[in-house]
């Protein structure tokens, strides 16, 4: 069966070979809605596909970017990602997906493989275990876009939130509720958004004039939170407040809260770190620190268009802000 052909597609619709080529890398700036009508009808009678190996040899790109996540598991994450391949369908470039699971040999694993098949560029969720590799797609100057985390010595376009200011205000709202025994809880202090919100917090308390107490200060395995919070909750001593590091560790807090008869708000006030699904409708309503993950997503393959397209070469940090939504969680609705 003969391959249909773009100039089949352009002897078809009544126009020139190049009409058909514009349209198919999307530029319809000086393009007629009637003649883009006629193209996308010839594409359809025909079943007309695009040689995208052709289209890749011609233009020296692959039409492909990559994500490399370091756990997709968190909403966050997810948000991003969708956001990403939403800007990039729009584009018409194709989105890889890789997760990394916070695994370096993973994570090293993935950025060569999509080197080796020559993807235009990458947004990465750095492990930050990977020094080297990284300062290496620094020098060569290639494509790529750090979210969520940003890495000391490493020049690359970056988009982070700025997660002291979201623990100052969370950390503002408790104090305001009442409560004097303020606690955090979040998984190992091994990446930068981690590390921010711990020194964060402990900001907060400092220029509030706050007593820190550092055993309500923890920073442990997923694992390991239910019987960490046992230690810290024991002979009734426990905090009045907690702020859960992130959306994996509110669930072992709940778990933590269940198996114990403590009631959310009014046994405990608790804020979390992160964009929880169905946070307005749990019981009670969940505080949460939201992040405008899916604006994150856009900036990010924003600037990852800008370098793959030869527009900027500048490398930028962006730092987004959080918005602190009250809500039951954490106010005192109950004795």
């Amino acid at each position: 069966m003969k391959r249909v052909t773009m100039a089949d597609v352009a002897k078809a619709a009544g126009i020139s070979k190049s009409t058909v080529s514009q349209f198919l890398n999307g530029r319809f700036e000086y393009m007629g809605q009637e003649t883009k009508d006629r193209i996308k009808k010839a594409i359809d009678e025909l079943g007309y596909h695009p040689n995208y190996v052709a289209r890749s040899l011609k233009q020296k790109r692959t039409s492909l970017i990559g994500i490399i996540a370091a756990n997709i598991v968190h909403t966050v994450s997810t948000e991003m990602s969708r956001a990403i391949e939403d800007y990039f369908q729009e584009k018409d470039i194709q989105v890889i997906f890789c997760n990394s699971y916070e695994d370096q040999d993973k994570e090293k694993k993935y950025i060569d493989s999509m080197r080796a098949r020559q993807v235009d560029g990458l947004v990465i969720f750095p492990t930050g275990k990977n020094p080297e590799l990284y300062k290496k797609l620094e020098s060569e100057k290639y494509p790529v876009v750090f979210v969520d985390r940003k890495l000391d010595g490493i020049d690359v376009n970056t988009v982070v939130v700025d997660n002291r200011d979201a623990m100052d205000q969370a950390v503002g709202h408790l104090l305001k509720e009442g409560h004097e025994k303020l606690a955090i809880l979040t998984p190992p202090p091994t990446i930068f958004p981690r590390r921010e919100r711990v020194a964060g917090f402990i900001e907060a308390l400092e220029k509030r004039g706050e007593p820190v107490n550092e055993h309500f200060i923890r920073s442990v395995e997923i694992s390991e939170m239910v019987s960490v919070l046992e230690e810290m909750f024991a002979n009734g001593k426990g905090p009045t407040a907690l702020i859960a590091g992130n959306d994996l560790t509110y669930f072992e807090v709940m778990k933590f809260a269940r198996k114990n008869e403590i009631r959310i708000s009014r046994d405990l006030a608790l804020v979390v770190f992160d964009n929880i699904e169905m946070a307005a409708i749990s019981e009670p309503a969940l505080t949460v620190i939201d992040q405008p993950a899916y604006e994150m997503g856009m900036k990010a393959a924003d600037l990852l268009f800008e370098q793959i397209s030869g527009k900027s070469d500048e490398k930028r940090l962006f730092v987004f802000q959080t918005e602190l939504k009250i809500r039951e969680s954490s106010t005192t609705i109950g004795g």
